[in-house]
């Protein structure tokens, strides 16, 4: 997955980004909306990371680096692909919230997604992670009438899901 927005560049992960994107795995921040195993240490994060970059190497995968200035910020990754429907999941390094590259990054996907044959564009967030939940509204997605509950390091948590289908 490869374009860019009126700040941003979303690209594949780069070897080079490995500190940011480590940061980025092992922040207690963003463990507690984004899922992710509960490491210990940088180094236990190091194969997911290398999963990362391979997987944002191939062309028939959507998981991307998004960088601002040349650095990495975050990235958005495909959790589920079902005929023309994908979901997507988000993280960001929490020093870049609240300032909108989020939501400018996701809207950007969604319409390279649509581009590439998805219909529908699916995420989900839990209850307690508005921001999230915001990003999706400020791009259009409309909320869905259905949750799911999720265990989740110890807690169970509501997932709300919102979808933006392509029109034609």
């Amino acid at each position: 997955m490869r374009f860019e927005t009126k700040r941003l560049e979303i690209k594949p992960i780069d070897l080079a980004d490995k500190d940011d994107v480590l940061d980025l795995l092992t922040n207690e921040i963003v463990g507690r909306t984004y899922m992710l195993p509960e490491y210990q240490c940088r180094e236990e994060a190091e194969p997911l990371f290398q999963r990362l970059v391979r997987l944002s190497q191939d062309e028939s995968r959507y998981v991307a680096g998004v960088y601002l200035d040349g650095r990495f910020i975050g990235m958005m990754n495909e959790t589920e692909i079902k005929e023309h429907q994908i979901e997507m999941g988000y993280a960001y390094l929490p020093d870049y919230y609240n300032r909108g590259y989020a939501t400018e990054a996701f809207a950007g996907a969604i319409g390279y997604l649509h581009e590439r044959g998805f219909a529908t564009v699916l995420a989900g967030a839990f209850a307690e992670n508005p921001a999230s939940l915001r990003v999706m509204e400020k791009c259009g997605m409309t909320r869905q009438s259905y949750t799911d509950e999720l265990e989740y390091r110890g807690l169970t948590h509501t997932c709300i899901y919102y979808a933006i289908t392509k029109e034609g």
